[in-house]
């Protein structure tokens, strides 16, 4: 029998899927879940992405540019970032298969095998398995619960970088933790890259759910750093558009774009459909937004609000996103968790969360943690709460 790849191995399964199994069965069984594990929002994508995708003809389907369709880059470039205060040009811009393969082409791009990129730690655990498969090592900066999971110094981050280290990764708002890094955060961290030759990658999927007064500040916006920038965008969760899978990379770096585009032009051009689908969004108007952030803004209050008052748990309140990391009073969460969906049942239902101890790469934090993804409508949140406060309460026993 063939020996198949020891670097391939090595690769962690999906903190946010690896219990999908056991949530099947489940299901199978007859038990309703609320998925409280991963960010597929339940809002409405809209109109005019609902619409274009209900009008979208053809009588074959062609292969787009494999920067992305001038139509969509384009309407990125002269309607959607303008009004972030984003200057870019149609060179500086390349459409991906979602924000994975955008920062998985920065992964081939800009590092060799062994070099290593800087996160703040939890960070969305997927980076973890896009560097291996890259060669690339991920080197954490520990941030804790207690804090809120605060920004470290400037100082802190700089402690930990080494001659191996080649870029700075920050998610802006951040997955898993909602902590949304000010103007003075990141022009700070563009500091320490201009001092020591680094790129500073900023994933920024989440922008539009800032639940500050603060102006959204990105890393496309700061002065004289052209070089070193880079942007990961999606169109996933702004538009709620998860399975259109459109994202993109945006750098005035040529060096880089040109690299890039070598490996767009290897997997031949992002789905049309969905470019198709995300260009329409793009005309989706403020009152959408406004909408969606209050919406969010009130599940989150409700969440923490719930998660804190159930005993022995605390959460602290993220600024962004529409996730909470939370800590539990259980050994290990990720036991706890495959438990809710093997064992426990409350009138027919249960709950999935997921395990916070994959966002870490220090051994054995968030061990006793879970990332809470608030993306369902209250009502929905509250029964999910009532499970999870109920099942903390028959677990202790056991």
């Amino acid at each position: 029998m063939p020996n198949i790849s020891r670097a391939a191995g090595s690769i962690p399964a999906s903190a946010i899927r690896m219990l999908t199994p056991f949530a099947d069965q489940a299901k199978a069984d007859g038990v309703k879940i609320y998925h409280l594990n991963i960010g597929a929002p339940d809002i409405k994508s809209p109109e005019s992405a609902v619409k274009a995708l209900a009008e979208f003809s053809f009588d074959h389907l062609p292969y787009s540019n494999s920067a992305g369709t001038i139509e969509l880059r384009k309407a990125m470039v002269e309607k959607y970032y303008p009004k972030k205060g984003i200057k870019i040009g149609l060179d500086d811009i390349l459409m991906t298969t979602a924000g994975s393969e955008a920062l998985s082409f920065v992964f081939h791009a800009a590092f060799d095998p062994g070099d290593e990129v800087l996160v703040m730690e939890p960070y969305y655990c997927n980076y973890n398995t896009l560097a291996k498969m890259n060669g690339v090592i991920v080197s954490a900066v520990h941030t804790d619960i207690e804090s809120g999971f605060a920004v470290p110094s400037p100082e802190t981050i700089e402690e930990h970088i080494t001659p191996a280290t080649k870029a700075i990764i920050v998610c802006n708002p951040s997955n898993p933790t909602g902590v949304v890094y000010s103007k003075k955060d990141i022009l700070a961290i563009a500091d320490i890259c201009r001092k020591h030759d680094l790129f500073l990658i900023s994933d920024e999927a989440y922008r539009e759910f800032c639940y500050t007064d603060e102006p959204y500040f990105s890393v496309m916006q700061i002065p004289d750093f052209e070089e070193n920038a880079i942007l990961i965008d999606s169109v996933s969760k702004r538009y709620n558009l998860c399975g259109a899978r459109i994202g993109c990379l945006v750098s005035k770096n040529k060096e880089l774009m040109t690299l890039v585009t070598k490996f767009a032009q290897a997997r031949l051009c992002p789905p049309v459909i969905g470019q198709a689908v995300s260009l329409a969004a793009i005309d989706a108007p403020d009152s959408y937004f406004k909408a969606v952030r209050e919406e969010y803004i009130a599940r989150r209050n409700y969440t923490v609000d719930a998660l804190n008052a159930i005993q022995g748990v605390y959460s602290p309140k993220p600024q962004g996103a529409f996730y909470t990391v939370a800590e539990l009073p259980v050994d290990d969460a990720t036991a706890f968790c495959k438990w809710l969906l093997t064992d426990f049942r409350l009138n027919g239902e249960t709950v999935m969360l997921t395990p916070a101890e994959p966002f870490y790469s220090t051994p054995r934090q968030g061990r006793n943690q879970v990332r809470v993804a608030y993306v369902l409508e209250i009502p929905e949140l509250e029964k999910a709460m009532k499970i999870l406060e109920t099942a903390l309460e028959t677990y202790k026993k056991i």
